[in-house]
């Protein structure tokens, strides 16, 4: 089957916040989306001292899509205003649909605001279609037990399938959109491969190592660019390396974006601001 051909690789920018090391390689000059992937924010890695102030990401408000949280490092507690709450530890996951709305927080537990620690986390935002946009809101958090570890190449590969199938197993998570989603641990000198992607949009991030992907190198915090029409992505890893890999068929809608909502017209972004104005995110029940 034909490879797919790599249209352009995009190193993340720095955009920190506050003291929190950030890094974010889409939206960015030359890629506003990998339809349907929206957004991703690489936080840290970075070390917090004893008695830190943890993460900034108090209560607010979302819209329209889902975004998914993936803790390589630390601890991250949810809790969301559709009575959804949790603590997940390293190699967790959390996939939020903020569907029609409302409002969660992402904040260091209060263990690790004392003792501090390692802290890395990826979050990826991804779009729903009108026909989604004002689902019921739902939450999963995953620990990094739930989260099926699907080794190859003699034990130099462990695919994280969060969502989707492969190497006949699924993933914990039913995506409302058929979305793929995992992080894959590849030792040095360990290959993989997916196949089955023709009209599908890869979202190939090199969170950590440097690999090759359909032969060509790709370095350490590079979101690598795919074309549509080629079926098979070949990865190997020229140093350990973690990689977020995922992929989906493209929406090819509007994207009308102001902050945390996410619509298909202006007008209803304005319609998401009246109603979280007039606090219809505060009530909204549990999926």
């Amino acid at each position: 089957m034909p490879l797919k051909t790599i249209t352009a690789q995009h190193p993340a920018y720095r955009d920190d916040i506050g003291d929190l090391t950030t890094r974010r390689p889409v939206p960015g000059p030359q890629v506003a989306q990998v339809d349907p992937f929206l957004f991703l924010n690489h936080h840290g890695p970075q070390v917090y001292p004893p008695n830190n102030r943890g993460l900034p990401f108090g209560p607010h408000p979302h819209r329209g899509f889902e975004t998914v949280t993936f803790v390589l490092e630390g601890e991250l507690a949810h809790r969301d205003s559709a009575g959804h709450e949790s603590i997940i530890g390293a190699g967790g996951v959390q996939w939020m649909t903020a569907g029609s709305g409302l409002i969660h927080s992402e904040v260091s537990p209060e263990r690790f605001l004392q003792t501090g620690g390692p802290l890395e986390i990826l979050q990826l935002w991804v779009n729903l279609p009108s026909r989604l946009k004002m689902t019921q809101p739902r939450y999963t958090g995953l620990q990094r037990e739930q989260i099926p570890a699907l080794g190859a190449d003699q034990g130099r590969v462990a695919v994280n399938l969060i969502a989707g199938s492969w190497g006949g197993q699924t993933g914990p998570i039913a995506s409302l959109t058929g979305v793929f989603m995992s992080t894959i641990e590849i030792k040095a000198g360990g290959r993989t491969g997916f196949g089955s992607l023709s009209g599908r949009s890869v979202f190939l991030y090199v969170a950590r190592g440097q690999v090759t992907v359909n032969g060509r190198a790709a370095a350490e915090w590079n979101l690598v660019e795919l074309d549509l029409a080629g079926d098979t992505v070949e990865i190997a890893a020229e140093t350990d390396a973690l990689l977020l890999f995922a992929h989906a068929e493209p929406i090819s809608e509007p994207v009308v974006a102001h902050g945390p909502f996410v619509m298909t017209t202006r007008e209803e972004i304005m319609d998401a601001i009246r109603d979280y104005n007039a606090g219809l995110f505060e009530g909204v029940g549990a999926g």
